[in-house]
């Protein structure tokens, strides 16, 4: 027993983990060693095993107590297991148990009901890389996507053209067949996946040359997909029925859109707000101007007063981005900064100095208190 993996760590889990937890790590961890996944891969059978073995102790309230409080001898010392403890389990069909979480999607674990369920086809994911202007704006753009659709040829059946699948006479067309096996909790009936028609309870004989007797096919499609003005980057737009076809008359997958978002030279962009820095001249800002500030529709005329501050921000109403399908719109912030001026002339140093000296100190009251402070 010493050298049996901790059924924890077989789930990727620590100990203490919730049912929620435990049911989620096995749905991963079943899937990912499935042997319908991994044909001829003894590895990924042993730990499919291993898995279904963590996860039959782990999901059982009361096996879970024993187990966390005496490990792997819980089961030696009790229930007839044996020094294998919950070893001939690993052999034990986990059919049912694998098919409520995937609903058949594997043949080797489903029941004939859940072969023949409907299964809903794939989602597909696509990004899609917008300018600035284009997000704000909105805009229409072309996509190219490879989805899984029924073969033209066979219309799905899987069959070649003039032939038809048959009844699998081994199951008789009701894809599962019922066995018997010795267990750890004795002799056991259980119902699997009939092993010549996979559960799907029909046997083609004659293969379909376009998609080899699978039914479905592979194909590039476009599709223009319609941006709507105000999206955000990382944004998903959903088109229903877009993805990949179902099965067994189950509804197709979507299209997933992501959309990637471009940043732009000037503004930033925070929600619907949008910012940015506009320079301006230690004239304009001592005397107050009129200057010209960047909009998304272009330029427009803003007053600002004298004695403007550098940094000082100004707040524009209803000149940021539409909200997507709605009227709301943001606001335009704009921070001003003061440019001081380079590479004066003698006589332009000589005018500045004349100009601070007239000011004298009560035209600077920051930088007065400013020291004053630091005096006391």
């Amino acid at each position: 027993m010493a050298d049996k993996q901790d059924y924890y760590e077989v789930l990727g889990l620590s100990k203490g983990a919730s049912a929620d937890e435990i049911k989620k790590a096995y749905r991963q961890m079943a899937k990912k060693y499935h042997p319908d996944m991994n044909p001829d891969n003894k590895e990924a059978e042993q730990k499919f095993k291993e898995v279904n073995e963590a996860y039959a102790v782990l999901s059982d309230a009361d096996k879970k107590a024993k187990y966390d409080q005496y490990g792997h001898a819980a089961f030696d010392q009790a229930g007839g297991f044996g020094g294998g403890g919950f070893g001939g389990f690993s052999d034990f069909d986990m059919g049912d148990i694998f098919s409520s979480f995937f609903g058949g999607g594997f043949g080797g674990s489903r029941s004939g009901s859940r072969a023949s369920a409907p299964i809903e086809g794939e989602d597909i994911g696509v990004r899609v890389v917008l300018s600035f202007e284009e997000a704000v704006f909105g805009c229409k753009k072309e996509i190219t996507f490879a989805r899984v659709e029924k073969c033209g040829d066979c219309s799905g059946s899987g069959a070649k053209k003039g032939t038809s699948p048959e009844k699998c006479t081994k199951c008789g067309g009701r894809g599962t067949v019922t066995v018997q096996q010795r267990t750890p909790f004795g002799m056991m009936q259980s119902t699997r996946a009939c092993p010549d028609c996979n559960g799907t309870g029909k046997i083609i004989k004659s293969p379909c040359d376009n998609c080899r007797g699978k039914g479905y096919v592979k194909v590039n499609k476009k599709f223009e997909v319609n941006i709507p003005a105000g999206i955000d980057d990382g944004q998903r737009i959903a088109h229903r029925g877009q993805g990949s076809a179902g099965r067994n008359g189950g509804p197709n997958g979507d299209l997933i859109v992501q959309v990637t978002v471009r940043p732009h030279p000037i503004f930033e962009r925070d929600g619907n707000d949008i910012y940015c820095e506009v320079p301006i001249t230690f004239a304009e800002a001592a005397l107050g101007a009129k200057i010209k500030i960047p909009t998304l529709e272009g330029t427009m005329d803003y007053e600002i007063p004298e004695g403007t501050q550098t940094g000082t921000v100004f707040t524009i109403k209803q000149k940021g981005i539409t909200a997507v399908n709605s009227r709301s719109k943001g606001s335009l912030y704009v921070k001003v900064v003061v440019e001081t001026p380079k590479s004066l002339s003698s006589e332009q140093k000589k005018l500045l100095r004349q100009f601070a000296d007239s000011c004298g100190e009560k035209n600077f009251s920051k930088k007065t208190s400013f020291f004053s402070k630091f005096k006391k």
